[in-house]
This record gives structure tokens, sequence and C-alpha cells, in this order.
């Protein structure tokens, strides 16, 4: 019988400490006490089993802790060496892998993708190396019910796969994320290398740079300090879905990690190691469309600002398991959050830490009240409906136009369905020069919305004459 929220609070909160002391320094500072009680706080408002947080400023570890249990039968403590999924957070290592492949020649960014993978259609003429890392391919994402999640396949039966799915567009005309594309590069890399992308990661990644439990996933090894995945089914908390191991070793995201190893990664990029300059500017560069203007990913990260200050960041879920990692360059602070359970806001939760220690990143669902200054001249509601029935609205901007697919605008349609009440919170001026999807981004404003499912934060890119250029929202 699964175990109910209600028992379940009652018998991990009783059980251990919601903290245990990570063996980081300053952890006596006023900041971390109060992000302390903040997670706490956060476990229980979530009703996550545990999770485990750390954060690295100017290149050192001062902040790593597990919340809550790894797992719920034998009542294990998550601890800051917990070893979770990693989901797609693992697509930042393969992208820098293979930006380390091109540095030494063995491939070029700019291959056409068949060079690699012959058996593709001849569509893959026009699609890069590079479309794939920045999720411009057109090459449909395989985990929307195109693969059995209960079958094994090997690597090459996947490629054959990918090349059966019809385009969704052009390759450069627009963005869609694709988990597609980055099997498709693990594939390329053992082409390329005649070995699995999974060596090559330790080798050149993990253990030169301290990562020290980072590995593929694996249910046939003992593997120390590892976390369960859960979700919600109701009321009742139960194990994550079963999934063909070969799925789980695929180059779009199947990573055991702590906080630890992400830590290490963090501080290694903050000291410039792990990528060369060139290869880290390239990386946190938004992707340029064909039709001009840019879209905020680079190569495995997210690049949106937070409070209108730069923000490098990305997420994953997979297997009752989510991740985020966020950098703020501007602060010199990386913020980790790795938890076990589908439902959990781990972003949400990184944000409101990184607020706490520096108060100008506070997130707009911790506002304490709205921001002062000018306000967007139309309702939330208006927004909304222009995002998810009326693509021709004269409030969008031509790039924001063509970007809104059937698919974009049925997922908004969805947000508005499940949000209730809305309140704005007011806008923040650019912190620096700012583009999307063509037009120059004046101001970035947030609503605050609740519902049934929880939180909602909407995030919206407007001009100087109260266009929107942009949209994207976030859960807490």
């Amino acid at each position: 019988m699964p175990m109910s929220l209600r028992r379940l609070l009652i018998a991990f909160l009783s059980a251990v400490p919601a903290a245990l002391p990570a063996r980081a320094p300053a952890q006596a500072d006023a900041s971390f006490d109060a992000a302390d009680r903040y997670l706490r706080d956060e476990l229980r408002r979530q009703r996550i089993p545990g999770f485990s947080v750390a954060v690295v400023r100017d290149g050192r570890l001062v902040f790593a802790r597990g919340y809550g249990l790894a797992n719920l039968e034998h009542h294990a403590p998550a601890t800051d060496s917990t070893i979770y999924q990693s989901g797609s957070v693992g697509k930042q290592f393969t992208a820098a892998l293979v930006q380390q492949l091109a540095d030494s020649g063995a491939l070029s960014l700019d291959d056409p993708i068949r060079c690699w993978l012959p058996e593709g259609p001849p569509r893959w003429d026009s699609v890069t190396v590079r479309h794939l890392l920045t999720h411009t391919s057109g090459i449909p994402d395989y985990t929307d019910s195109v693969v059995d999640l209960r079958r094994d396949y090997t690597e090459d039966e996947l490629v054959r796969v990918a090349a059966a799915l019809p385009p969704i567009f052009a390759p450069g005309e627009r963005w869609s994320y694709s988990n597609t594309g980055y099997v498709l590069l693990g594939a390329i890399v053992r082409r390329v290398t005649g070995r699995f992308y999974g060596d090559l990661l330790r080798e050149r990644i993990f253990s030169p740079l301290g990562m020290r439990t980072a590995r593929i996933i694996s249910e046939a090894a003992i593997v120390p300090n590892r976390s369960d995945g859960y979700r919600m089914v109701g009321d009742s908390v139960e194990h994550q879905e079963w999934v063909s191991p070969s799925l789980n070793t695929t180059a779009d995201g199947a990573l055991y990690l702590t906080v630890r190893d992400l830590a290490a990664w963090a501080a290694a990029l903050d000291r410039g190691r792990g990528l060369s300059a060139a290869d880290r500017a390239l990386a946190w560069t938004p992707v340029r469309l064909n039709r001009g203007g840019s879209y905020p990913y680079g190569f495995g990260w997210m690049l949106d600002p937070v409070r209108g200050r730069p923000s490098i960041y990305h997420t994953g879920s997979w297997q009752g398991f989510r991740a985020s990692i966020a950098r703020f360059p501007d602060a010199r602070l990386t913020v980790i959050v790795l938890a076990n359970l589908a439902e959990a806001e781990p972003r949400a939760i990184g944000l409101g830490v990184a607020g706490m220690l520096e108060p100008s990143l506070v997130p707009p669902h911790r506002l304490a009240a709205p921001l002062p200054g000018a306000r967007p001249p139309v309702s939330v509601d208006t927004v909304l409906h222009a995002l998810a029935q009326d693509s021709a609205a004269a409030m969008l901007t031509p790039g924001l136009r063509r970007f809104l697919s059937d698919d974009e605008q049925e997922e908004w349609g969805e947000l508005a369905s499940k949000v209730t009440r809305w309140t704005a919170l007011g806008c923040d001026t650019t912190a620096q020069a700012s583009e999307r999807l063509g037009a120059e981004v004046a101001r970035w404003c947030y609503a605050r919305g609740s519902g049934a499912e929880g939180g909602r934060v909407l995030i919206m890119a407007f001009t100087g004459d109260w266009r929107l250029a942009a949209a994207d929202w976030y859960g807490y």
C-alpha cells in the first residue's frame, strides 16, 4: 500500500533532523541561517520526501545540506552526499564534451549530422551539430509517446527512430526543446571516437574536476547513497515508474549526481576550468534564428534573466527526480537543488535561496509587495488570451507571433485554465541590453497566480512601447 502523505510527513520529520550540516565554511552567516529555515519550510510546503542544496560563491562551496529523506522505506536521510538523477541538467555535460571534441578537431559544430549518422534522411544534410546543441534542428522530441519507455533500445535503434520522425520546422527557423537531439549527440560522440559518451565524460570532465560520484545511471551497480525517486498519486507517495535500463544511458540526461558534484562543476567553471573561455562564451550565448533575433538557449543552458539580471541555468525532470542548477554571473553565485519528487519545484527553491543571499535577486514569487514604477497597460488575462488564442494580436511583436506554434498556444491555454487568480507584481527595467526574438526588451514584468495545482509566476518581456516580446512561467 502506498504511504499517505500525512503519515510520510510524520515519519520523516520525526525520524531525522530536517537539515544535516555540511562540511562547508560560512555556515554561521545569518543569510544561511535564514536560507536553512526557508528550506525546511519548503520541504513541508511542497511535500517533498527529500532534497539537497548547495551554494557556490566566488568559486568556493559555501553551503551544502540535505533535507528530509532520500529513501522512505529505510528512513535514510538526504544529505549533501545523496545521489539523485540529473534529468536534463545532464545536457550541459554532453554539450561540454561535444565542444571539447570540436576544439580537438574531431568534429565541427557545423558538420551536417549525416556526416556521422549516414542512415538519417536526406533532410539531415541541413541539420548541424550546432542545431542539435541549441534545440533548433526541427527534430521532434522522442519522449512524446514515440518511444516505448519499457523497451530496451540500442543506440543505433534510437537513431533510426529519430530518422523516421517528421520534422516540425526547417533547421534554424525556430526553437523547440528536443531530447532527441541530445540522444543523437551521444550517438555522434560514439561514431566520432568509437567510445561511449559516458566513459568520455568520466575521463574528460568528472574525474579531472573532482566530481567524484558523478556517473551514468545504472540499476545494476551498487551505488552508495542513492536516493529513490517518488511521485504523488492523489495524496499518496509512490515510487517512480520503471524505465528500461538502456533509456537511462542516453546523452539527453541520464546521470547520477550529488550537489557536491555539481558544486565542483560550478566552481571549475568559475575558475576557468572544464571549458575554455571561448567555449563558455559560446555555450552561454543565445542561439540566433534564421529570420533574425535570438532565443535564450545556448549549449545545454537556458539564458533567461532573473529580476532583470543575467542568469544561466537548466532544470531536469525524470523518473521521480527534479533538478536545478542556476548561475548568477553578476553575483558570482550558483545555487543547486536536487529533489526526489516529480512534483517538486527545485528551480523556485533555488531562486528563493539566491534572493536571500543577493537581495536584488529576490524572485517574483517571494516579493513582499508589488514593485514600484510603471506597470503593463494590459491585464494578465489579456496577455494570456493573446498567447493562447490570438497570435495575431497587435500587442505581440512580429517575432513572438511567428514563434507561437499550435503547441505553444495550447500550453498557454492550459496555464490560463489552471490559475484562478492573478496578482500583478510590477516590472524591472533591464540591467543591460536584452533582445528576444528580434525585439529589444525594456522591462521584465511579473504576475503571481494561484490555483489547485499550486502557485505560478508569469514573466513577461515588454518593449519600450509595451509590446510583448516573450513570456515564460515557473511553478513554486
